[in-house]
């Protein structure tokens, strides 16, 4: 929170928030320990060229307002700090889906699948799960496509929820879906066996478990609590080495 506060100083009419800091430790975390960035296709194990996140832009906090999906891409070997990257990067996007009322290319895309017939439909999800089996998926839908990240992030806190565990799916590539919570008041239990009160929030962490063993994973949420728990680090470059 003080971390945001100190952010957020400059009157900005965007503010930096947990979504950003929670992204930009998940990149950090994936150019530091890359089998991270895995995925598993085809009965085979790949790995991902491009840092990739996804998420949902709700284009008014209605029940009948619009969503788009957006994809950003984290540059791996820019001076430029994570937490940087994603910001302005998020906020481009959420200003031209709000602002400009921009679509996205894969709501597009299935609006165009969605006027076939249903017999032609089938054909054609057949013909895209093969092509996406064998590796030769098009790149020109891939790239609109979210399930095609090295991260799905579903920012639940908000829209005032709590966090869960998102399943993934059968269709893409994707590897790790984070759902962020709301920030609340939680139990803390401390050495001495007292509880107090603190403002936090929870993550949802689903992994694909074929990508990497236990203390691979284990080793990774550690580094992922310490650059949580000492943001600062994010004000570095994304390849600035860290200690956990």
């Amino acid at each position: 929170q003080t971390y945001l506060e100190k952010k957020n100083t400059k009157d900005i009419s965007f503010k930096y928030t947990f979504f950003h800091v929670i992204c930009a430790a998940m990149a950090k975390v994936i150019v530091l320990r890359p089998i991270m960035n895995r995925f598993y296709a085809g009965h085979k194990l790949y790995d991902r060229k491009d840092i990739l996140f996804s998420f949902v832009v709700k284009k008014k906090f209605t029940d009948h307002g619009e969503e788009a999906l957006a994809m950003i891409k984290v540059d791996r070997n820019s001076d430029e700090s994570p937490v940087e990257q994603i910001y302005s990067k998020v906020k481009k996007i959420v200003h031209d889906v709000r602002e400009k009322n921009q679509t996205d290319g894969t709501t597009d895309k299935m609006g165009i699948l969605n006027k076939l017939p249903r017999v032609m439909l089938r054909a054609v999800m057949a013909s895209l799960k093969w092509l996406d089996y064998h590796g030769w998926y098009p790149q020109a839908l891939m790239k609109d496509d979210p399930y095609f990240s090295s991260v799905f992030v579903s920012n639940l806190g908000s829209i005032k929820m709590n966090a869960t565990y998102h399943h993934l799916t059968n269709w893409g590539t994707n590897s790790i879906f984070v759902v962020v919570g709301e920030k609340k008041r939680m139990p803390f239990f401390l050495e001495d066996g007292s509880c107090e009160m603190r403002e936090a929030l929870e993550l949802g962490m689903t992994i694909d478990e074929r990508i990497a063993d236990g203390l691979y994973f284990a080793n990774s949420v550690k580094l992922l609590r310490k650059l949580l728990l000492n943001p600062d680090l994010l004000d570095l470059p994304i390849y600035t080495p860290v200690e956990y």
